[in-house]
C-alpha cells in the first residue's frame, strides 16, 4: 500500500465536505486463524482486505458509509453527510473539541507473529494437540490460535492526520474429559500484542490443563448459599470488566434512567482500599494503544477511587452529551462498524494484603479460579469459575466441582474485604458489544476476598 497515495485521497475527499465534522478511516488487514478440533486441523483461514468508512455529523445526526473501494472516496463522502442531514435535528449538543494530532505509529516485537510462517503455526499446534491426545479418557479438545496485523489511516476535519497499526496474537486451549456420562472441563486462554513468543513453550500449562480436566471427573459438588471466597486474579479480572466494566461506559449510562440513578459520580461503592481503572495508556497489553478510532489520545481513567465512583469511559459524543472530558475510548472492531465507547485494559489496583493473610483467618470457603463464561443484567450478575478448591481453616485444599457465583455488583464490590498485592492481567480474551466482538482487551486484579457471595454447585 503507498501510504502517501492513501493519505492524499483521503485529504482530498475530506477537504470537499460541508458537514460539522467529517472523519475517513482506512484500514489494511491480514489476519490468520487455525482451529484443532479433538484429533484433527479442523480449520485454517488467512484473511487479506482493505475497506474504510465515512462519517459525518451534521447538527447532532450521524451518517456512516463503508467502502472497499478507494475510488469512489468522495461519492461516499456525499452519501454519508446526506444521511447525516436527514438525521439532524435543532436540539443538538456539539462534539467536543479537541486538538489535531499528526502522527504515524509503527509497532515492533522481539518476534513478530506476522513473520512466522504459517507451517510452523499449525507444527507448534499440532505438537500440543499431541500432548492432549497422548492421554486417555480425553473426549475433546480446542486449540484456536489467531493473530491479525491491522494498519488503520485516519483523518478528520479538526486537522487529525493519523497512521496506526495494531498487532494481536490469541490462543485458546480447552480440554474436555470423560467418565461415563460426566463430561468436566479445563483450559486457559493468553495474548500479546502481536508477539509470537506467548504462544510458545505452553507444554506444561498444555499439560496441566489436561490434569485439571480429569481431576475435576473425580471432585463433589458443593453446597450452594452464602460463603466467603476467594477470587484468582483472572475471574476477578473478568468480574470487574463485565460486571462493573460495562456499566461504566457513558453510552449505557446516559441512554438509560435507571442506570443514571445508579452510577453517580461521588457515591461509595466499595471499601477504601478498592482502586478500579481503566485505560489503553497502561502499556504493553492487548488494550493497549496510542489513539481510539476517533483520534482522541488515549488515557488511563480512574473509576473508582479509595472506593468512590470518578469517573466514566467516553467517546467525543458521549463527553460532550455529560459534559465531561474524552477518555479515549472510541473504539471499533473494523471497519465496517462505528467507533462506540469500549473498556481497554481493566482492572482492580493492587491492595496491602499479603495472599497469606486471605486465605489465613478463613475458616471454610472456596477458592474460585478462572472462568467459563457468564452473563450480566444491569446490576445483577452470574459467573461460572473455571475451577474450584474447599478453603479449610486457612488452607486451600481439594479440587471440588466448579461454582457458579451470582449477585449484585454494588453489593459484592461492598462485601470485598481484603485485596491482595499480586496484580495479574489477562490477555486471552474478547469484548463483545453492539454487535463488534471480539475486541481485544485485557482485565486483571491481584486475588480478592469477599464476603457473603452467593454460590451454586455446577
Amino acid at each position: 500500500m503507498n501510504e502517501e497515495k492513501i493519505k492524499n485521497q483521503i485529504l482530498d475527499a475530506c477537504s470537499s465536505s460541508d458537514a460539522d465534522f467529517l472523519e475517513i478511516r482506512v484500514e489494511e488487514t491480514d489476519s490468520t486463524r487455525i482451529n484443532f478440533k479433538a484429533k484433527k486441523l479442523d480449520n485454517l483461514i488467512q484473511n487479506q482486505g482493505l475497506g474504510g468508512n465515512v462519517r459525518a455529523l451534521v447538527k447532532g445526526g450521524w451518517g456512516f458509509v463503508c467502502f472497499n473501494d478507494l475510488n469512489n472516496l468522495k461519492n461516499n463522502v456525499k452519501s454519508a453527510v446526506m444521511q447525516a442531514k436527514r438525521a439532524s435535528s435543532d436540539n443538538y449538543i456539539p462534539l467536543t473539541g479537541f486538538e489535531p494530532v499528526k502522527d504515524k505509529i509503527v509497532s515492533s516485537f522481539p518476534k513478530s507473529a506476522s513473520k512466522i510462517k504459517i507451517s510452523e503455526k499449525i507444527h507448534l499446534l499440532k505438537h500440543y494437540n499431541d500432548l492432549i491426545w497422548s492421554t486417555e479418557g480425553i473426549q475433546s479438545s480446542d486449540l484456536i490460535y489467531g493473530d491479525s496485523v491491522r494498519k488503520i489511516f485516519l483523518v478528520n476535519s479538526f486537522g487529525t492526520e493519523l497512521i496506526q497499526d495494531s498487532h494481536h496474537v490469541v490462543f485458546r486451549a480447552s480440554v474436555q474429559a470423560r467418565e461415563g456420562g460426566d463430561v468436566q472441563q479445563s483450559g486457559f486462554s493468553i495474548g500479546s500484542l502481536g508477539d509470537y513468543s506467548v504462544v510458545q513453550g505452553l507444554d506444561n500449562q498444555i499439560k496441566d490443563t489436561v490434569n485439571k480436566a480429569k481431576t475435576q471427573l473425580l471432585s463433589k459438588p458443593v453446597d450452594g448459599g452464602e460463603k466467603t471466597v476467594v477470587l484468582d486474579p483472572i475471574l476477578a479480572g473478568v468480574f470487574v470488566h463485565e460486571a462493573f466494566g460495562h456499566l461504566s461506559e457513558a453510552d449505557h449510562v446516559y441512554e438509560n434512567d435507571q442506570l443514571k440513578e445508579m452510577m453517580v459520580l461521588g457515591k461509595t461503592f466499595g471499601p477504601k482500599n478498592l482502586n478500579i481503572i481503566d485505560g489503553a495508556q497502561i502499556p504493553n497489553l492487548r488494550g493497549s494503544f496510542k489513539y481510539d478510532d476517533e483520534g482522541t489520545p488515549s488515557s488511563k481513567t480512574d473509576l473508582i477511587r479509595e472506593g468512590v465512583l470518578v469517573g466514566r469511559l467516553h467517546s467525543r459524543e458521549t463527553a460532550a452529551i455529560m459534559k465531561e472530558k474524552p477518555t479515549g475510548n472510541a473504539r471499533s472492531i473494523g471497519y465496517n462498524f462505528p467507533p462506540i465507547v469500549r473498556m481497554t485494559n481493566t482492572l482492580i489496583e493492587n491492595g496491602d494484603s499479603d495472599l497469606s493473610d486471605i486465605f489465613g483467618d478463613i475458616k471454610e470457603g472456596i477458592y474460585a479460579k478462572n472462568w467459563y463464561g457468564g452473563m450480566t443484567s444491569m446490576e445483577m450478575f452470574t459467573f461460572s469459575s473455571g475451577e474450584s478448591y474447599m478453603i479449610r481453616n486457612g488452607k486451600v485444599e481439594e479440587m471440588v466441582r466448579p461454582v457458579m457465583l451470582s449477585g449484585n455488583v454494588f453489593s459484592t464490590l461492598h462485601n470485598i474485604d481484603a485485596i491482595g498485592k499480586d496484580l495479574d492481567m489477562n490477555q486471552g480474551g474478547g469484548c463483545g458489544k453492539g454487535g463488534q466482538m471480539p475486541l481485544p482487551v485485557s482485565n486483571g486484579s491481584p486475588h480478592i476476598r469477599i464476603q457473603n457471595c452467593l454460590i451454586s454447585g455446577n
